[in-house]
């Protein structure tokens, strides 16, 4: 009997620690366009080209192309109107990775991107799906909308302590470059 309660209590503890290294969790905490636009290198409007994915480090990327239609802050470097953004998972093979905040593009979809360099000479996004924004058409007046990808993904608010998916819904692509414009703004008057 005393055996049977060993073994229970032992399959438990493994059920209990194989969940445990199953769940995984991205804490992301709330940041303002100001913020973003301030933390970025590059703010962009851009276009996906193409994905790929392949090892790095013992991890698999994802790199996605992108044409930069349009930099509201900074400028890629060199002739070329592309970069390359390097972000956690992908499928190489086989195997696949998928991280909780990392978003993912399609070939032809327009974005605008809040981007910083990495130390190998790509970019990735600022706090990944909040420096994210999908352009779309409003089905009524035609007119360039964003939407940000947090819209749909809880942030930590550090002011009220808990979790909620607040993101920029519906605001036109020109309101938005005006925000990233008064960030900057106001970024530049802090300097002098």
């Amino acid at each position: 009997m005393q055996s049977h309660k060993i073994a229970f209590v032992l399959i438990l503890a493994a059920l209990h620690a194989s969940s445990a290294t199953m769940v995984a969790a991205t804490t992301l905490e709330r940041m303002s366009v100001a913020k973003m636009t301030q933390s970025a290198q590059l703010v962009v409007r851009a276009q996906c080209l193409a994905n790929s994915s392949g090892w790095d480090g013992g991890e698999i990327w994802t790199f996605t192309s992108f044409e930069v239609e349009d930099a509201w802050k900074g400028a890629p470097s060199g002739a070329a109107q592309q970069v390359i953004v390097r972000l956690l998972g992908g499928s190489v093979g086989n195997l696949s990775s998928t991280v909780s905040g990392v978003p993912r593009f399609r070939p032809g979809e327009e974005v605008v991107l809040f981007l910083q360099p990495t130390t190998r000479g790509d970019f990735s996004i600022v706090s990944w799906v909040q420096g994210t924004f999908r352009i779309h058409r409003d089905t009524r007046s035609g007119a360039e909308i964003v939407v940000q990808d947090t819209a749909a993904f809880d942030t930590y608010d550090p002011a009220t302590r808990q979790f909620n998916a607040e993101g920029i819904r519906n605001l036109s692509v020109a309101a938005m470059r005006l925000r990233v414009q008064s960030a900057l703004s106001a970024q530049s008057g802090v300097k002098k």
